[in-house]
């Protein structure tokens, strides 16, 4: 095999000795325009290898769909890492975390009430095999056994948080080898976590962001011989809803790096280039408060969310050069960017009147959860119909995430799974008004055991004590705005409404949709869904890729779910707006 592990403690490539200068970039958190961009500049900072998880959820988001087309061409991502001189460490999980919705782990999974994810379930397993076969089948050519870019492949991510069965482990490693993977293979974890988390007889590797010392005793302790790799060295960190904007220190991050590779151990950057959780597919975290990621994968990383060189890259960079070669060529300049420019949105669909363009409604005694819909992203509306007038207590018993609550189409309430909101008080005017709930997945739990995080309205809901029964349930995924018929309104309507504007472009370049005064929802350019806005901050502005756009006519929709911006107008301007830092 062209990576072999020595008895000296490094790597060897081709017999020779070999140090691992990785950065993480996901495929799928970049437009696959800008692929080559990205990589060509991972090379430019001294970088020989890039790493990427495989999400799992998008390539497989219905048991018999499987797809490796446009953005999710990991083929051609691979190819274009080869051209470009770059090695591949590939992470296919089958969970990945990455703050990504579910940690990469398809909703569909989770339609059997009682399966366990990450075990030796046979639900699971058999899942899991016929993944790794439909995805592992084409990139064998990729593999460095066939003369491809790819040096080794990861077992799992970072097991040891989560369990200690090193059956499973066992198993997967298996199937990865069943599946031809003939590279090798070896797992992640925090050094506290190793014990737990590794594999015997497979390199087990390290994930820290300071203390490079200690982190790398701890895994040779774990690991008397064999090479010493820090597989996540955090460089930076993300963000959640409600927060502030988390960013690391240039010059203390470089110190960091110097102390790493003093020690002659590899490294993989987490992130060399963080990306964009486009659409709806930002995970959370649920440590006994849910706790959304925002929409921007930034990461503070060397190359910002636009793919601009930051203050990181050159750090780095002259870091690198003291224990390796770096290219004899300046850092990239910041790429073009569009004009200041405002659009007004002049015409209006109101999503409550036409959710019938956006999603079947399903009948049943209770309200249906998105898994038993068949549903990954988006929001659910549900119905039923009141049969009492006057003061009412509605009680729900799990909202997942965020429910808003309307009687006879006018809102009444906000429930919060981040507040702990389960209860909400109004006036129902008469008998047969009709209860709507609009529930919106805010992003699946991606880390520890709240990964079994089904998304709607899971438990009873009840109304003075008494269970609601008769719902419809609709899923709106949103992954088609087609049949929405915008008119022009002189009003923005109640509740929550689609506002769509166009705009004119005379040369593509990167930009960043820019919603003061608007409060939650999404946001669309051309039909390529950007992400979630929300007025909690700290981001308050959305990447708009240059692939997106074309010469001539553009159209911007947003989603608000509350109150329109007064003007109804959004703004494109050439910065971003991530929030404010912590003081």
């Amino acid at each position: 095999m062209p990576l072999l592990q020595s008895d000296g403690g490094g790597f060897t490539l081709d017999g020779e000795p070999f140090r691992l200068l990785s950065g993480g970039m996901h495929y799928f958190r970049t437009h696959p325009g800008q692929w080559s961009d990205r990589l060509r500049k991972a090379r430019l900072m001294g970088l020989n290898t890039v790493e990427t998880y495989v999400p799992w959820n998008l390539h497989q988001p219905r048991p018999d769909s499987f797809s490796l087309d446009g953005g999710l061409d990991l083929p051609r991502f691979l190819g274009l890492a080869a051209a470009e001189g770059l090695h591949v460490l590939l992470r296919p999980g089958p969970y990945i975390c990455a703050e990504w919705e579910g940690g990469g782990l398809p909703s569909w999974l989770l339609a059997e009430p009682d399966i366990r994810l990450r075990s030796r379930d046979p639900r699971f397993l058999a899942a899991v095999d016929d993944y790794f076969d439909r995805l592992l089948t084409p990139l064998r050519p990729y593999l460095a056994s066939r003369g491809g870019p790819v040096l080794a492949v990861q077992v799992e991510n970072e097991y040891g948080a989560y369990g200690d069965d090193t059956g499973y482990l066992e198993y997967l490693a298996a199937s990865l080898r069943r599946c031809g993977v003939d590279v090798p293979l070896f797992t992640c974890d925090q050094p506290a976590d190793l014990e737990r988390g590794a594999l015997p007889g497979v390199l087990a590797t390290a994930n820290f962001g300071s203390r490079s010392d200690e982190g790398l005793a701890t895994l040779r302790a774990h690991q008397p011989k064999g090479p010493l790799m820090c597989t996540e060295f955090w460089i930076g960190w993300f963000d959640r809803w409600g927060a502030h904007h988390v960013v690391r220190d240039a010059g203390h991050a470089a110190r960091e790096l110097d102390e790493l590779l003093s020690t002659g151990a590899s490294v993989n950057f987490y992130m060399f280039h963080g990306g964009t959780n486009f659409g709806f597919t930002n995970g959370a975290n649920d440590k006994h408060t849910y706790r959304p990621t925002v929409t921007s994968y930034d990461y503070d990383a060397p190359l910002d969310e636009a793919g601009d060189p930051t203050e990181k890259f050159t750090a780095f960079r002259d870091v690198i050069a003291k224990y390796a070669p770096v290219p004899d060529s300046p850092a990239p300049a910041p790429g073009p960017r569009l004009a200041r420019q405002t659009v007004p949105l002049t015409e209006t669909a109101a999503l409550l009147p036409h959710a019938a363009a956006l999603g079947a409604a399903v009948d049943a005694h209770r309200p249906l959860t998105m898994e038993e819909l068949e549903q990954d992203f988006g929001f659910v509306l549900y119905e039923t119909t009141l049969s009492l007038k006057g003061p009412a207590l509605l009680e729900v018993e799990q909202v997942r995430d965020r429910a808003q609550i309307f009687v006879d189409g006018q809102p009444v309430g906000v429930l919060e799974r981040e507040n702990h909101d389960h209860a909400l008080a109004f006036t129902v005017p008469r008998a047969g008004s009709t209860l709507t709930v609009l529930v919106e997945n805010q992003g699946r739990v991606n880390y520890g055991p709240g990964i079994h995080d089904r998304k709607g309205l899971p438990g009873r809901v009840l109304l003075d004590g008494a269970e609601l029964a008769g719902w419809t349930s609709r899923p709106l995924p949103l992954a088609d705005l087609e049949g929405l018929p915008f008119a022009a309104a002189a009003a923005a309507p109640v509740g929550p409404a689609f506002h769509r504007g166009v705009f004119e472009v005379t040369d593509p370049a990167d930009t960043f949709l820019h919603l003061d005064g608007w409060t939650k929802g999404n946001a669309w350019v051309n039909g390529f869904a950007l992400g979630r806005h929300w007025s909690r901050g700290p981001q308050r502005s959305l990447y708009v890729p240059a692939p997106v756009l074309r010469a001539g006519t553009n159209e911007v929709v947003v989603l608000e779910l509350h109150a329109a911006h007064r003007a109804r107008t959004v703004e494109f301007r050439p910065t971003p707006d991530l929030g404010p830092t912590e003081e």
